[in-house]
């Protein structure tokens, strides 16, 4: 008894073809709204537009006349060109302005914003120079500051001699430096 006190009643669910009817109903009113909002939209532009630029016939006017107008065209396009440079300029003033209010705000807060690096190609030589301040190149050898680390191995081992290949090249060079060669490499007898 105590199970079936426990099921809850199912919900009814809706049909597919009534979820596809409401579908189609809310997709119409949307369209019709979008269509109802352009229509406003162009209502109001086209209001704008006699407001800002009289209609007047161009045809009957003689030359000086429409130099004339243009001239005044050519004003209240400076004029509006004056005015677009006058907001973008406070704009960024403003941004500006906030940006360094907030970064007071954190610097109250004590909380600090990184700023955001960018990345930088410079060579070893511009950084030696930049570091050292000094107008003249100098190369950077970054092999010669670093430690050298031996192994415990190596420090049993007796090193390797290494001869220069340099000396004796003429020596070596020609038929005798081919014999020796071969006379150093064939089995003693």
């Amino acid at each position: 008894m105590s199970e079936e006190n426990n099921v809850q009643p199912r919900k009814a669910k809706v049909p597919i073809a009534r979820r596809i009817l409401l579908k189609r109903l809310m997709l119409a009113s949307a369209c019709k709204q979008l269509e109802k909002e352009k229509s406003e939209r162009d209502t109001e532009k086209s209001r704008m537009l006699n407001e800002c630029v009289p209609q007047f016939n161009t045809s009957s006017l003689s030359i000086q006349e429409l130099q004339n107008i243009c001239k005044q065209f050519h004003q209240k396009i400076d004029h509006v060109d004056a005015e677009r440079y006058d907001a973008e300029v406070k704009v960024s003033k403003n941004a500006k302005e906030i940006e360094s209010l907030n970064q007071k705000i954190l610097d109250l807060k004590g909380k600090f914003k990184r700023p955001t690096l960018r990345r930088v190609r410079v060579s070893a030589d511009e950084m030696l120079g930049a570091l050292a301040e000094n107008t003249c190149k100098t190369s950077l050898d970054l092999r010669s500051n670093l430690k050298s680390v031996r192994k415990e191995e190596e420090k049993e081992h007796k090193p390797v001699e290494v001869h220069d290949w340099r000396k004796n090249v003429e020596a070596m060079s020609g038929m005798e430096g081919r014999k020796k060669i071969f006379d150093s490499a064939a089995p003693p007898q």
